[in-house]
């Protein structure tokens, strides 16, 4: 089993990864959109804005609006694109988000901690969480079937609050579920990069026991892929791969190594 997890920020190569995975019947697609929120939300009128943790980690502000937002770029919009493609290159594939048979049940933080100006502030009105629980039986049940699911956020509470959750870590979740051999995070990078300006600078190697250390060379939301790697980690995967989804064959070079391997 392997869950392959492809990013929605602009410069990802979506449809690379779609041609690489359609002949396949061993994975679950996990996907996120970041870049398609953005723009529906500059359309609606409704930018994105942005809080940063005190140790670094980049996240969106999802206030009620923007939950809105969110969910109709996910899964309204893009979770269908992919469906339809995958299903024109032959894939049977269906299309899920969290909340479907609770499907990734989790838990709303009741304040965030940002950092403002040097200040430190507890933001109380975010609809972000933290996936507690995968529906693994639900997964199991499509892919005994032989279709391909394909899965984004947002997640639901047990009371039915819809949270928007991280779509790396929700893939970590996921395969650690389905005791997954190998998570697969594809990306707009080639990797984890020494230098954030030098795409040759990429490291090859980060082991398990020391990926705390290399958190120092993760900007942006690649701190993100880092957390998510360990959790799948922690979970039983026995390796992940952040690898560039802006080449061919996306999914076969990150599984032969062509990437940052985490193990």
């Amino acid at each position: 089993m392997l869950v392959v997890k492809v990013g929605g920020a602009e410069g990802n190569g979506i449809d690379n990864v779609l041609l690489d995975l359609a002949p396949r019947r061993d994975y679950v697609l996990v996907h996120g959109g970041s870049n398609e929120v953005d723009q529906l939300a500059e359309a609606l009128g409704r930018p994105i804005r942005w809080i940063t943790s005190p140790s670094g980690v980049v996240s969106r502000y999802t206030d009620r609006d923007t939950m809105e937002v969110f969910t109709m770029a996910l899964t309204g919009k893009l979770n269908t694109a992919i469906v339809s493609r995958l299903q024109s290159l032959g894939a049977p594939a269906v299309g899920l988000s969290g909340v479907d048979g609770g499907l990734l049940l989790g838990r709303r933080k009741e304040a965030v901690r940002t950092v403002d100006h040097g200040r430190v502030l507890l933001v109380k009105d975010d609809h972000s969480g933290t996936v507690e629980r995968v529906n693994a039986s639900l997964i199991q049940l499509l892919f005994d079937a032989g279709y391909v699911p394909v899965i984004s956020p947002p997640a639901v509470t047990s009371r039915g609050e819809l949270i928007n959750a991280d779509a790396d870590r929700v893939a970590a979740q996921v395969a650690v579920a389905m005791k997954a051999d190998t998570l697969v995070l594809l990306t707009n990078v080639p990797g984890l990069l020494r230098e954030p300006s030098d795409p040759a600078s990429v490291i090859a190697e980060v082991p398990r026991a020391q990926l705390s250390s290399f958190m120092d060379f993760a900007y942006g939301r690649m701190k993100k892929k880092l957390i998510a790697a360990g959790e799948a980690l922690e979970g039983g995967v026995k390796r992940v791969v952040i690898a560039s989804s802006q080449q061919t064959d996306p999914v076969e070079r990150a599984l032969d190594g062509m990437g940052t391997v985490i193990a």
